[in-house]
């Protein structure tokens, strides 16, 4: 076999002298990614639950740099190039949901074997999340104190709390092709959670009722549905897969655990267009 993989290797011309270039390993940082598993105890599931949350952290990276980027599409209306976007973050979703399924292969008493080195450290800290839900448009100050400690994530947080989320700059161009949208929609404080309107819920019925006439604004309508879908699904299963772990146990950052997680799913970021399934 090794003299077969050999003859294939040499067949195929594989460059081996890395003297002088980079590598692989080197252009993905693997010495930093691959290394940064700073298990506390010598528990063996200490790792998978360590790997888990920073596959889904490195996922949550990608999805903010995509909705932002798809943000600054919007401003400029150049919608094709949004569409693409938000289809990868409603496929990013799906890869983190399926993440759930594996650390729910973890037992209670796995867990149980190292969860107080955990010490106060809780996923409800995850500043990503929080700007994951600042650029959606579900805009919340009072944790805003978890990350003082760190200036450069506080700040990073404050930045994207102070930009207008996908939803404000989705109803903004919507306006722009002509509806009617209420002034104070857009005079609003951008950091702080959105309110529905009727006008805009008026704006987006005419957009349903004559989706071939507004295609774009009616597949970017859609395009956002099916990011929340998938978000509050990746929701669920992190709350299921608590449950089955911990049960209603007290979370290890001090929140209420599984409860805290059933509010959380019932939280929306696209009001108008979920009410517009029932009145339409």
């Amino acid at each position: 076999m090794n003299n077969y993989q050999d003859k294939t290797l040499h067949n195929e011309n594989v460059k081996t002298d890395f003297s002088k270039d980079m590598t692989y390993s080197e252009y993905l940082g693997l010495d930093k990614v691959l290394f940064a598993q700073d298990m506390i105890t010598e528990e063996h599931d200490e790792s998978l639950f360590i790997i888990i949350h920073q596959v889904q952290e490195l996922w949550m990276k990608l999805i903010i740099h995509e909705i932002n980027s798809a943000i600054d599409d919007i401003k400029v209306d150049d919608f094709r190039q949004a569409f693409k976007k938000l289809s990868r973050v409603a496929n990013i979703h799906k890869q983190m949901i399926g993440a759930w399924d594996v650390l729910a292969t973890m037992t209670p008493s796995d867990y149980l074997k190292f969860r107080d080195s955990l010490g106060n450290a809780s996923g409800f800290q995850s500043y990503q999340n929080r700007m994951m839900e600042f650029s959606l448009g579900y805009k919340t100050t009072h944790a805003l104190k978890i990350y003082e400690k760190d200036p450069v994530i506080h700040q990073l947080l404050k930045d994207q709390l102070e930009k207008p989320s996908i939803y404000d700059e989705t109803i903004r161009a919507v306006a722009r092709q002509g509806f009617e949208i209420d002034a104070a929609v857009f005079d609003r404080d951008v950091t702080a959670d959105y309110e529905p309107h009727e006008s805009v819920k008026n704006a987006f019925r005419e957009i349903y009722l004559n989706a071939d006439e507004y295609f774009d604004l009616y597949e970017l309508l859609e395009k956002l549905v099916d990011i929340e879908d998938r978000y509050s699904q990746w929701r669920f299963r992190h709350m299921k897969t608590v449950e089955r772990i911990i049960g209603f146990k007290t979370g290890t950052g001090g929140s209420s655990g599984v409860n805290y997680l059933k509010r959380v799913i019932d939280k929306t970021f696209f009001h108008e267009l979920w009410e517009l399934r029932t009145e339409l």
